[in-house]
């Protein structure tokens, strides 16, 4: 097995330190990326690439937005501040055992961020956004083979290692 092209970077014994205390010292946070460019936007508002760029740059610091050559993330903070609240849904997914492999398949191409295998009652763990939900719980009962689904929205984050979710 040919192994990743990042497992080769080859860092110094500081370096793995400071990349561990980074990571210790990140927290998760919910990021929305805009798929469209400044000038897309600008256009579509009817304003100034130039305008746009002082509403941008006011958004940043204020930490609603972060951008980057090619991108515009809304963060965490833009939700509250719009008053929307995103949080993730578990979608438990239970499938006839002779169609689990196409079922599988087609799931994976559905808008899940995440989704796992398990064993027991279920089949498939899908962690999908709340905004997402209604719309992926209506694509994974098409699928052939879905017997049945079972959603639960996080409320709360009761333990949190290392900043990121156990």
């Amino acid at each position: 097995m040919i192994k990743p092209k990042q497992d080769y970077i080859n860092l110094t014994e500081r370096q793995r330190d400071l990349l561990m205390k980074l990571y210790k010292s990140s927290k998760s946070i919910t990021v929305l990326t805009v798929p469209k460019s400044q000038s897309e936007l600008a256009r579509e508002l009817g304003i100034t690439r130039q305008a746009l760029s002082i509403h941008l740059r006011k958004f940043k610091e204020e930490g609603l937005i972060r951008t980057g050559r090619g991108f515009i993330d809304l963060t965490e903070k833009a939700l509250k501040v719009l008053k929307i609240r995103s949080a993730n849904a578990f979608v438990f997914i239970k499938i006839q055992p002779q169609l689990r492999q196409i079922a599988y398949e087609k799931i994976k191409k559905l808008s899940a961020d995440r989704l796992y295998r398990v064993t027991g009652e279920i089949d498939l763990i899908a962690i999908v956004d709340q905004s997402m939900l209604d719309s992926f719980l209506r694509s994974v009962s098409k699928v052939e083979g879905v017997i049945s689904t079972s959603a639960h929205i996080v409320i709360e984050s009761l333990k949190n290692v290392g900043g990121h979710m156990a």
